[in-house]
């Protein structure tokens, strides 16, 4: 007896491929990793797009019974999660203090490097102050902060810096200003 192989079209890549024997008469997508995606996604278009199914995940019914499957399950979002409370010392690497020179060109924008180099320790830390962990919140935060350091920092023309230092010398651990080029 013969085994007649009829090679068919995948939908997704257009290659020709042989059916599995199995599902021959109505395999359309190759086993290719991005074909098996792309017929997984035509799959839940067409379930979601048949009129019983369209609102089968909405509702007050589903609402309770998440609420209970919940309830039965606390903190089920939280296991895979390690919790060490020296996490911080396990991860840093320490480093010797060497002391540096301070180049006067550089002073006025290390903060900026700082925090261009830090987005994620900014970003926490926003979060922390503001207490909300809305990408809205942070992002006004994160604007109303960068708009006060360059007060500061005397890079937005009649700002704080020059009315302070023109009224005040800094006090320990302020910025003081950059002497002027002899």
């Amino acid at each position: 007896m013969k085994v007649h192989h009829r090679r068919r079209k995948c939908l997704h890549c257009k290659q020709l491929f042989i059916p599995d024997p199995h599902n021959r008469y109505h395999q359309r997508f190759c086993s290719e990793p991005q074909c098996q995606k792309a017929r997984k996604a035509a799959n839940q278009r067409a379930w979601a797009s048949r009129p019983a199914n369209r609102d089968y995940w909405q509702g007050d019914k589903e609402v309770e019974r998440v609420r209970q499957w919940r309830r039965a399950h606390p903190g089920y979002w939280k296991r895979g999660r390690q919790r060490t409370s020296n996490a911080l010392q396990v991860v840093s690497c320490p480093q010797p203090a060497v002391a540096q020179p301070v180049k006067p060109d550089l002073a006025e924008g290390a903060l900026q490097v700082v925090s261009t180099m830090q987005p994620l320790l900014v970003v926490g830390l926003i979060s922390l102050v503001t207490g909300s962990t809305l990408q809205a919140d942070i992002v006004a935060t994160h604007r109303r902060l960068v708009a006060r350091g360059q007060e500061i920092l005397g890079m937005v023309p009649g700002t704080l810096r020059e009315n302070h230092d023109a009224k005040t010398t800094p006090g320990p651990g302020a910025l003081a200003p950059t002497p002027a080029p002899v």
